[in-house]
């Protein structure tokens, strides 16, 4: 059953210093995963009102299976790729992994 590792950043502190961290290779380092098969990046849309959003960021890296996403994970690319996830996350950041039930 496919696998997806979603990180999800809450509202960071900063967004502009957020962003420029993001850009500067955030996505890289998720697709230098060992097993990635595809990498889906999403940024909440405003409020109509101004209020924060439940999130501000997310990335979804899927795998073909659950073993092949913890063994990724566990390997080397993690080392450079969790730092920069927790450097960024100045809001917060929740990692959830997920079998995927419905996909295309």
């Amino acid at each position: 059953m496919p696998t997806k590792i979603t990180f999800i950043d809450d509202n960071p502190a900063d967004a502009d210093a957020f962003e420029r961290g993001y850009a500067a290779g955030h996505l890289d380092l998720v697709r230098a995963l060992p097993g990635v098969v595809r990498v889906e990046a999403s940024k909440a849309r405003p409020t109509e009102d101004g209020s924060p959003t439940p999130a501000y960021r997310m990335v979804d890296a899927w795998f073909d299976d659950y073993d092949r996403a913890v063994a990724a994970v566990q390997g080397p690319a993690a080392g450079a790729l969790f730092p920069a996830v927790f450097g960024l996350a100045t809001g917060g950041v929740r990692i959830v992994f997920s079998d995927v039930e419905v996909g295309e």
